[in-house]
């Protein structure tokens, strides 16, 4: 009788990738990224451990959104108190903070538990083209628009 083997979080190796995010729209680029934190990737992919990578992401005031989703898509926080929810929209959130964009699609793509806390500390994401893991060596990966699957398994060796 065969049983299943699976990999134990110490076994796990991590690498570090890098993704650039100039003319990518938000939702291939945070699907992409959070294949990469999940682990997909990988044929000994094990759902309950930590099996993903690091994702830098650079350029993240380059994203694009479709149609008219700048205006439309609104961004809610709340701080806890009566009358405090406060929304604003892409727009007013890409002038202050325009790597909370990314960074807000991505986390919701993870999964809503203690994993989805520890898989959203491994992603980095940064506004401009300078970022400060260079000593990782992170591996380039080309996020195009319609081949961002066929990127994933590059990364693989595939």
């Amino acid at each position: 009788m065969k049983t299943t083997n699976f990999v134990r979080k110490e076994d796990a190796s991590n690498n570090w990738y890098l993704l650039d995010a100039d003319g990518i729209t938000v939702g291939r680029l945070a699907s992409m990224a959070a294949l990469l934190l999940r682990g997909k990737h990988r044929p000994d992919y094990t759902p309950h451990i930590d099996m993903g990578d690091h994702v830098v992401i650079i350029n993240a005031e380059k994203v694009v959104f479709t149609g008219n989703k700048w205006q439309t898509q609104k961004y809610y926080k709340h701080s806890g108190y009566m009358g405090s929810l406060r929304e604003e929209t892409a727009e007013e959130l890409l002038e202050k903070y325009p790597e909370r964009i990314v960074q807000f699609a991505v986390q919701g793509m993870l999964p809503k538990n203690r994993l989805g806390r520890k898989l959203n500390k491994k992603l980095r994401v940064y506004a401009g083209p300078n970022h400060q893991h260079q000593a990782q060596m992170p591996v380039a990966i080309e996020v195009s628009e319609n081949k961002f699957i066929k990127a994933a398994s590059k990364v693989v060796g595939g």
